[in-house]
């Protein structure tokens, strides 16, 4: 929107990722379920992170991925989430800031320290998460900047924010400042855990018109309509919501708006080396499309492009421009 300072806002889980190789049996020895997200105390996150491989730390958070391919497009983007005054939290706030990223949140001087994920990467690409929330669940609506919120196109949170009871409120919050505002609310389901806990929650949010924009995979979807069939999760889905996107691997994503769908097949990938931050990045694409007024199918290619991008190296955030790779694919940015 022409009017709006920033294209996008998210409100997320300010996290840093430590991310290590590790084989299936690792998995199995640690009673992990593969593909899983889970929340653990600090006690359980130092005796992992003592039992994995080498590891790689850099900034994460799944909004905060998003936020930083936003910003590789080129795009206008701000964000809210609370790190301490620790190693970790100067090294996340160092590096949305040296991305453009407007990032104010006033860190926590006392309590719980920097929020990090420990992230197992099997040898087929895929991702398990176990996350200390840490000075995450100290993120409230006091940390929501109004005027931040109603200059912004959209307002884009995580599904994992419904975790901590003062990070729902600032949800609420800033959700009801956009909305004031004309502003789209959007919102990712984020994982199918966490959507088992929320799913009334989350049907309340979208039904009441309090999100107007969903973005979910097939396992979030079917979660979500407590069924393991794809068609008729789409089906409930378009009878609740105006405008989602359903993310579907291999098989691209479909857009549903206003009662039509549109298919959009995935990007080429030549190899998968890591899965995280997939759907992080294709939220990126597919929210600077629409700040900048292109259609859906449009939104879902530079989606698509994002997350093949990401998912070809170790790390959820690009390690090339987006705003180069869409122009060198003929997309507009």
């Amino acid at each position: 929107m022409a009017d709006a300072k920033f294209d996008v806002v998210g409100i997320g889980n300010a996290i840093v990722d430590v991310i290590a190789r590790a084989e299936d049996d690792f998995l199995v020895r640690e009673g992990l379920a593969k593909g899983s997200m889970n929340l653990i105390d600090e006690a359980r996150a130092d005796t992992l992170y003592s039992e994995m491989g080498p590891a790689t730390e850099m900034s994460g958070g799944s909004c905060g991925n998003t936020i930083a391919g936003l910003a590789s497009f080129g795009g206008r983007g701000a964000y809210f989430g609370k790190v301490a005054e620790d190693g970790l939290g100067k090294a996340f706030g160092h590096d949305i800031r040296a991305l453009g990223v407007h990032f104010q949140t006033p860190a926590l001087t006392e309590g719980p320290s920097t929020a990090r994920c420990l992230v197992m990467v099997t040898p087929d690409g895929e991702r398990t998460m176990n996350t200390f929330l840490g000075a995450c669940q100290m993120l409230g609506p006091e940390d929501v900047e109004a005027d931040v919120v109603a200059n912004s196109s959209i307002l884009y949170m995580e599904g994992y924010l419904w975790d901590p009871p003062q990070a729902k409120k600032a949800f609420v919050h800033a959700a009801g400042i956009a909305r004031e505002h004309g502003r789209e609310v959007a919102l990712s389901l984020s994982d199918s855990f966490c959507v088992d806990r929320y799913r009334a929650e989350f049907l309340d949010l979208i039904r009441s018109g309090t999100v107007t924009l969903l973005f979910g995979n097939e396992s979030e979807l079917h979660s979500l309509y407590e069924t393991a069939d794809t068609e008729a999760a789409m089906a409930a889905l378009q009878a609740d919501c105006r405008f989602a996107v359903v993310t579907r691997s291999e098989k691209g994503a479909v857009v549903l708006k206003d009662g039509e769908r549109i298919a959009v097949p995935a990007a080429p990938v030549e190899r998968i080396v890591d899965l995280t931050g997939a759907g992080d990045l294709f939220a990126a694409g597919f929210l600077f499309g629409l700040a900048r007024g292109r259609d859906p199918e449009t939104c879902a290619r530079l989606g698509g492009l994002a997350a093949a991008e990401v998912i070809s190296h170790i790390g959820a955030r690009p390690q090339v421009s987006l705003k180069e790779l869409a122009q060198q694919n003929g997309l507009p940015v």
